[in-house]
């Protein structure tokens, strides 16, 4: 026994070093040139004559760049969209469209990070994107074209620059603007104050002239994305209104003097899926829009006339027109406003603009520049390879650029090709313009591809970290003799969820194999038992009853990318609008279920000091009296909660509350949030100390009668735990913890094994995390109740409550687990078998009476921990838990060298590590009380 939890300790403490070591090896951040880019010498002067590399004249010196946030590219282009003047923009010449591919993670800060260097963000992004105090991801001293817009030499100064919206921007760029308001993003149930406290600064600024850039991100857009989706009834208005913004600006410009120059430019820092969300690699979420507009367009656009709205190339697809790299704005942009290149770029300049420029000695600097920078991108990766701006001969590059050899050329040395080939252009005035595309193209698919820098060695020892975490846990565990129906389906959904994790989309689509799985355990357990204990009924057997409402929870929320957006019982419109009164009265029975619940916990501890009681039984039961004041005691606590649930809901999500009296809602969007919220924990802390203190008064009586406990400690921490959740849920879920309760007590009425019940445990807590909403999309990170009873931010205290308002379902079947384990709070009768006469007629009877009496004692052996039940349990879940870990782990490391990485490999990561946490953490969430 010494040496199993020996074993299971250093297995469970090297979980978190495993998760640690690997992530710091897949999620490094990447390093960066520092310093702003200067123009610099070109050379060529002997070929291209004296004076070449003066940097050609700008067609604008003023910027306003527009981002509406979730900019899918059929918003503004397809046949639907609401954006006329946009589209009668393109047909006239004077707007360019693209559409400008987003890589994945497709979330703000990565892509604002894209746009503004043009480089490839890190995953690390992800996790910084929702930390609000975050200044590691700070682009201050990074090259940036604001960077070099303020840097730059106008004729009234050095460059200054303004931003309205998302305070993303502030985050990423502090001490930047000389005027600026930002907004949060985080409250998506705000469609409208968000943009007009964009909007209103609008007017104003554009009768300014003392700014050379203005940045405008508007988020409405993307909140009625994740809030009703991208078929929303909200949404087209949201295009006319951001459509009407355009139509001013683009008006101011033309009207304007001091505007005459400006280059207006509008794009979406990301798209969005079929769900609404974002944050994945479906077209919907990579294909935003981007737009520049200017009457001065017409010089380059004149000899092709675009038609406005347009079908997309592909159908089901979101490319329309051109697409293009969402880095590629970065090197645009440096040429029409006339600054360098940022210096770690890996976009291309769009070739659509190269028209400006009549003198084709300024077109080739400005490519020139451009392919310069990458290279130099391009040297650092590959350092034993020659990029001289010189015609170099086969042997002195080390191999032949064409022949039979060509084939087999590295993605370096093919690149090294495709530079001299730009140097042997130029040397004798060749096609420049297509060989210094075709080099900057192929360098950056390439270096997009290479872009994070993976520590080959920590990812090998994280999965080998993980491997050993197997072997500890597999040798704590007892003899698999004899086999056993659960155990052989515990072994075959570890193995298949294994090998799935190397299926590329699986990580997308996860929570169909988990639905499954339980659906099959259900049946199992139902053939199972029915062998033994034939039903006449066997519709109302319940692992039957267990497996019905599985089939709700399932199809409460439609989840993963294939179907998103899909009809589900939450988006029915079985509970908006009018018919809201429906999901409140099923909130109603959740809270009053965990009311009387509640109540009969606090019963219990007021009868503990019932002295009269004491002299006559050895445990002592509460009264009717006892009951009503234990009832009294905990409605402020539950009516408080529910309280605070409507009126969290009537400001999060107004259209859920409709069906309720206007009056009575009325006094409720009064009550002060954080107020409740903490009235609500603080009566949760309160009701806990209490009850606890009361169950230890309790064991000391026992102990001297020389009794033991049933466990109603813990049923009661379930209990309150349960309600603390329902805190932490959105609305919309909360039923489904009536639908767990269901669960949870057909389960009790069957004999299931420990093995039975951690698979069971395992199974239920991800099936759970699914059916709340949840993906495995960082998109599905719900933020809503982050802040509850939280003024200020606070680091811990709002990562303690995401984590548990995103992984409720998982803690509450984790802690299910457990009373399931131990049979707490089940009735006893205490039944001493040595009482009952041998000369019984009643055979059945004492039989019946002696298997209870086994039962009991079974129960009671768990709780205390003998018979090795809670290690076989803990030994599963450490299994399962480095199991997961090392098929992710080698998952991701086979995947970093494919074509799916970086973001599928990162989402697997990402995913896997999660649920490392996730589990560990509930593994060591037994405790004393159990």
């Amino acid at each position: 026994m010494a040496l199993r939890t020996i074993l299971l300790t250093v297995a469970n403490l090297l979980i978190p070093v495993a998760i640690l070591v690997f992530a710091t090896g897949f999620f490094p951040y990447k390093p960066f040139m520092p310093g702003l880019a200067e123009y610099e010498e070109l050379g060529w002067d002997n070929v291209l004559g004296q004076g070449w590399q003066q940097p050609p004249e700008a067609p604008f010196d003023k910027l306003i760049f527009m981002v509406v946030d979730a900019l899918r590219s059929d918003f503004v282009y397809g046949e639907e969209s609401g954006m006329s003047f946009v589209q009668s923009l393109i047909r006239d010449g004077t707007a360019l469209p693209f559409t400008a591919h987003a890589t994945s993670p497709t979330i703000t800060m990565p892509r604002v990070k894209a746009i503004t260097t043009g480089s490839i963000p890190s995953f690390v992004d992800v996790i910084l994107n929702f930390a609000e105090s975050d200044t590691t991801s700070t682009l201050a001293t990074q090259d940036t074209w604001l960077a070099q817009i303020k840097a730059k030499d106008f004729d009234d100064g050095k460059g200054k620059l303004v931003m309205y919206g998302d305070d993303t921007w502030l985050k990423l760029f502090p001490n930047f603007f000389e005027r600026a308001d930002g907004t949060t993003s985080f409250f998506v149930s705000d469609f409208t104050e968000v943009d007009n406290n964009v909007t209103r600064h609008v007017p104003s600024e554009l009768l300014n002239s003392d700014w050379d850039a203005m940045i405008m991100h508007y988020l409405g857009l993307d909140h009625i994305g994740h809030k009703a989706g991208p078929k929303s009834p909200n949404m087209i208005p949201k295009q006319k209104e951001m459509d009407d913004i355009v139509r001013d600006i683009y008006n101011a410009i033309e009207n304007e003097d001091h505007l005459s120059n400006t280059l207006f430019v509008m794009c979406g820092d990301h798209g969005m899926n079929d769900g609404g969300n974002h944050g994945g690699s479906s077209p919907g979420e990579t294909s935003p829009a981007l737009v520049f507009m200017s009457p001065k367009l017409t010089k380059v656009t004149k000899n092709i006339k675009r038609e406005s709205p347009v079908q997309p190339k592909n159908e089901g697809e979101f490319e329309y027109y051109r697409m293009v790299e969402q880095s590629d704005i970065a090197p645009t942009l440096a040429g029409l406003l006339g600054f360098p290149v940022p210096r770690n770029n890996l976009g291309v300049f769009l070739e659509e603009f190269i028209g400006f420029w009549d003198k084709s000695s300024d077109r080739v600097q400005l490519l020139y520049r451009n392919a310069k920078q990458m290279k130099k991108i391009v040297e650092a990766k590959y350092t034993s390879l020659r990029f001289d701006e010189t015609v170099l001969e086969s042997k002195e590059m080390g191999f032949e650029c064409s022949g039979p050899d060509a084939s087999h050329l590295t993605d370096g040395q093919a690149l090294a090709c495709l530079w001299h080939s730009v140097v042997d252009t130029m040397e004798v005035k060749g096609d420049f313009v297509h060989h210094i595309y075709k080099f900057m193209r192929e360098a950056q698919k390439t270096m997009s591809g290479a872009a994070s820098n993976y520590d080959v060695a920590r990812l090998f020892v994280g999965t080998a970290l993980a491997s050993i975490i197997c072997g500890l846990s597999y040798f704590t565990l007892p003899s698999f003799r004899p086999v056993t129906p659960a155990g052989i389906y515990y072994t075959l959904t570890l193995v298949l969820y294994a090998i799935l994790m190397f299926a590329s989309s699986y990580v997308e689509e996860e929570h169909n194999f988990w639905y499954w799985a339980t659906s099959g355990w259900f049946m199992c357990l139902f053939f199972n038992n029915m062998r033994k204990d034939w039903y006449s009924k066997w519709i109302f057997h319940p692992a039957i009853m267990a497996l019905a409402a599985h089939r709700v929870i399932r199809r409460w929320n439609q989840t993963g990318q294939k179907y998103a957006g899909a009809d589900d019982i939450v988006n029915s419109g079985i509970f908006h609008g009018g018919n809201s009164f429906v999901l409140w009265a099923l909130i109603g029975a959740t809270y009053m279920d965990i009311t009387i619940r509640l109540s009969r916990h606090v019963a219990r501890s007021i009868a503990t000091f019932d002295q009269e009681q004491k002299v006559r039984n050895v445990e002592v039961e509460s009264t009717d009296q006892n009951r009503m004041v234990g009832t009294i005691a905990v409605l402020p606590l539950c009516g408080t909660a529910f309280v605070f649930k409507l009126a969290f809901t009537a400001k999060d999500a107004p259209e859920l509350t409709n069906g309720i009296t206007g009056s009575m809602m009325e006094w409720v969007v009064t009550l002060d949030l954080i107020g409740l919220a903490r009235m609500v924990f603080g009566g949760l802390l309160l009701s806990g100390s209490w009850i606890t203190f009361a169950e230890w008064y309790r064991s000391k009586w026992r102990a001297k009668r020389g009794a033991q406990g049933n466990g109603d400690l813990a049923v009661a921490f379930f209990d309150l735990t349960t309600l603390f959740l329902l805190t932490q849920t959105k609305a919309q879920n909360i039923p489904l913890y009536l639908l767990f309760r269901l669960q949870f007590f057909f389960l009790t009425l069957l004999d299931l094994t420990p093995t039975a019940v951690t698979l069971t445990t395992l199974l239920l807590t991800q099936t759970s995390f699914f059916a709340l909403g949840n993906s495995n999309a960082i998109s599905s990170i719900d933020l809503s109740n982050s802040y509850n009873g939280i003024s200020d931010y606070s680091v811990l205290a709002v990562g303690l409550l995401v984590f548990l308002s995103n992984w409720a379902g998982p803690v509450y079947w984790s802690l299910a687990g457990i009373l399931l384990l131990g049979s707490h709070g089940r009735p006893q009768r205490y039944i001493n078998t040595s009482e009952l006469h041998v000369a019984d007629w009643i055979v059945k009877e004492r039989e019946f009476l002696n298997q209870m009496a086994r039962k009991e004692e079974k129960s009671r052996e768990v709780r205390r921990g003998a018979g090795g039940e809670w290690a076989r349990h803990v030994g599963l879940m450490t299994l399962w838990t480095g199991g997961m870990l090392a098929a992710v782990m080698a998952a991701c490391m086979c995947l970093v060298r494919s074509f799916f990485l970086p973001w599928r490999g990162g989402l697997h990561g990402m995913r896997g590590l999660r649920w490392g946490l996730g589990v560990w953490c509930g593994g060591w969430a037994r405790g004393d009380f159990c």
